[in-house]
């Protein structure tokens, strides 16, 4: 028996098996790691604040537009236009983070981590934000509808929340399917700038139509930075945006496009306007967004180019307001 116990104790399968290095450190790498809950600047940053600049450059514009017709600026009317504008970016951003994240989009993306994807906040949170943003979106809507008893506004107003969701909402989102740069350009574009004109002033000079263009395509410009950053996650997650659809190369010589035009409208605009020649200084955040499209390494470095072309809608639309108002 004494024999048997010693060679036990010699044999190294019988030998007890000591855990290697700390086993409380052990037990916590095992751990499910705990997502701790979303503090106020996640949501501020969730809002993107660097977008907001595109809701408020058509409205810049299309305010200065309607002072070209006008006796006097309708500074309420103009304010009204301004919060139905940053109230549906904002809206729009938030009701984004709860689509894609609970597709399961933003588990491949590049930049920013969302709320919803991230797992700090609970989907049906973000999308009730994202609702009364939509909702302050409506009600200054219908304030100005009273004021103006332009009735029919009312249309104009739903079609924008809904365009709004279906973004990445429901279950076949446009702009899944590369039509997000169209939609961009048509209510972030035309109809806030136009729109903007249209309930100070009762009519729409061409000079509305021209910088809704503009607006239009900066707005686009943005977007498609954006796309660009994560063209190889969406390309795996099935999302089909435009960058998706047309490749790296075609996106950043249409980037290139959306930028570049807004500037050639202002030149053309100059000869009845002189101070539009102020606007040609926006090209001074422009010309480095279009260079970094073109010489980036990392995507992540496009999200500088994101807001880069944003701050450029920014100048430009004050440029062409201070050229119209002047």
């Amino acid at each position: 028996m004494a024999a048997n116990s010693r060679n036990k104790r010699k044999n190294p399968k019988h030998r007890a098996q000591k855990p290697r290095g700390n086993p409380q450190k052990a037990h916590v790498a095992r751990a499910p790691q705990a997502v701790k809950p979303a503090t106020l600047r996640d949501w501020i940053g969730a809002a993107r604040l660097r977008t907001l600049p595109l809701a408020i450059a058509p409205v810049l514009i299309g305010t200065g537009a309607a002072t070209l017709v006008t006796v006097e600026l309708r500074w309420l009317m103009a304010l009204a236009c301004l919060i139905v504008a940053l109230a549906l970016q904002i809206g729009v951003n938030y009701a984004n983070d709860y689509s894609d994240g609970v597709r399961g989009t933003d588990d491949f993306r590049v930049g920013p981590a969302r709320l919803t994807g991230s797992r700090k906040a609970a989907p049906r949170t973000v999308l009730t934000v994202a609702l009364a943003f939509f909702a302050l979106a409506a009600a200054a809507g219908l304030a100005i509808v009273i004021a103006s008893q332009l009735w029919w506004l009312l249309a104009v107003g739903a079609a924008c929340i809904v365009a709004a969701w279906f973004y990445t909402g429901g279950k076949r989102p446009y702009g899944y399917a590369g039509l997000g740069e169209l939609f961009v350009f048509v209510f972030f574009g035309l109809v806030a700038t136009v729109g903007t004109t249209y309930v100070q002033a009762s009519i729409v000079p061409q000079e509305a139509w021209f910088g809704g263009v503009a607006a239009g395509l900066l707005a686009c410009a943005v977007l498609l930075a954006n796309n660009l950053r994560d063209i190889d996650q969406d390309r795996v997650a099935g999302k089909r945006t435009l960058s998706v659809r047309i490749g790296k190369r075609a996106t950043q010589v249409l980037f290139t496009l959306f930028v570049l035009i807004p500037f050639v409208i202002a030149v053309l605009l100059t000869p009845f306007y002189p101070i539009a020649w102020l606007v040609l200084l926006a090209l001074l955040a422009g010309l480095p967004a279009i260079l970094i499209v073109w010489t980036y390494r990392e995507p992540r470095e496009l999200v500088v180019c994101l807001a880069l072309t944003s701050l450029t809608a920014l100048a430009y639309g004050a440029g062409l307001f201070w050229a119209f108002f002047g």
